[in-house]
């Protein structure tokens, strides 16, 4: 149920409707607006519809929830969410462009490109400390002391930080060192894994599973959303296809469709979609143009060289280029890089 407060309602009225809620088995989520709070009641109807929500001082309004994905929905949260990463607002009208190596490596390659995506303008550095791979045999990434490199970047450059959380014992460590989870598309249905991480105070990137349904995308983030933490990023990455041109399908469709159906900030991977990097400009510019609010972007000194996904990687003056290529299109729709 959507329960609207009325602009008048006091802290100790929303309070009083929090402690009814909780009080009837249910969970209580509150959204404060521009011009409304807005608590969502969500468990089991028929407890839900033996409370006199009307009859609470300082309700509006309430109506029922349809779609499945309660909290992740339009029908929750009419407005956009943004989300705050340090000092960078995700879902505003800035474009966020994330950039960085596959893999944490043992070597001064994340510095080097810490500093070459910052001078070109993005606002976040990615990398992986813990890699899945689909090989047991393949480079697993460096764990904690990868962690400590990535501190160590945002520390020199003062990007934000963002990396991979595999496994649910392992989310106290991350927390401490990084500035947002991702939850890779391996991870998407890991729901043990989402719902620890919605038990945090840090923004989630959630990639899309190769495999999913909209649906079941929204459906995830549900899942984090409903232990409490309500910043979660939509990143679609591809999805596999009968298409063997690129590593995956990139859904750009599915950034529109997201865009209608909930209120959280939307990014796209073209690098895991294209698989190889001659298409990631490309890709890039079509998500902007489609309403992206963000990138996640694969970015090496030496690709080559690269310990994982070499292929789909830009060396630092592609990356350059892109930056070029998207900000007349994010301004060609109302948006800046």
């Amino acid at each position: 149920m959507i329960i609207v407060m009325s602009p008048e309602a006091t802290e100790d009225q929303l309070a009083h409707l929090v402690e009814v809620i909780e009080g009837a088995g249910l969970k209580a989520h509150v959204s404060r607006g521009t011009e409304r709070t807005i608590v969502g009641a969500i468990g089991n109807e028929a407890k839900i519809q033996q409370v006199p929500f009307m009859a609470i001082p300082g309700v509006e309004s309430c109506m029922p929830i349809v779609k499945p994905y309660k909290l992740a929905g339009r029908e929750f949260n009419k407005e956009k969410t943004k989300i705050k990463i340090r000092d960078i607002e995700i879902g505003g009208k800035e474009v966020v462009v994330v950039g960085g190596p596959c893999s944490v490596e043992p070597n001064d390659t994340l510095i080097q490109t810490a500093r070459a995506i910052k001078k070109a303008g993005a606002k976040m550095l990615r990398g992986g400390a813990f890699k899945p791979r689909t090989s047991p045999y393949d480079f697993m990434g460096m764990a904690e002391d990868g962690l400590k490199l990535l501190a160590d970047a945002r520390e020199e450059t003062g990007l934000a930080v963002v990396t991979e959380v595999m496994d649910t014992r392992d989310v106290e460590l991350v927390y401490k060192y990084a500035d947002a989870f991702q939850i890779g598309t391996r991870n998407a249905q890991n729901f043990n894994l989402l719902k620890e991480v919605g038990k945090y105070d840090k923004p989630v990137f959630l990639k899309r599973g190769m495999s999913m349904l909209i649906k079941e995308f929204l459906m995830a983030a549900e899942y984090v959303i409903s232990q409490g933490n309500n910043d979660v990023i939509m990143v679609e990455r591809g999805i596999r296809t009968f298409e063997t041109a690129t590593r995956n399908t990139l859904d750009v469709a599915a950034v529109a469709v997201l865009g209608v159906e909930t209120h959280l900030p939307v990014f796209v991977d073209p690098s895991h979609a294209a698989g190889d990097h001659r298409f990631v400009n490309a890709l890039s510019r079509a998500s902007v143009a489609c309403g992206c609010d963000g990138l996640l972007v694969e970015v090496h000194p030496n690709p080559e060289k690269a310990m994982s996904d070499g292929a789909q990687t830009l060396k630092f003056s592609k990356f350059e280029q892109l930056m070029d290529e998207i900000r007349p299109v994010a301004e060609a729709v109302g948006r800046s890089v």
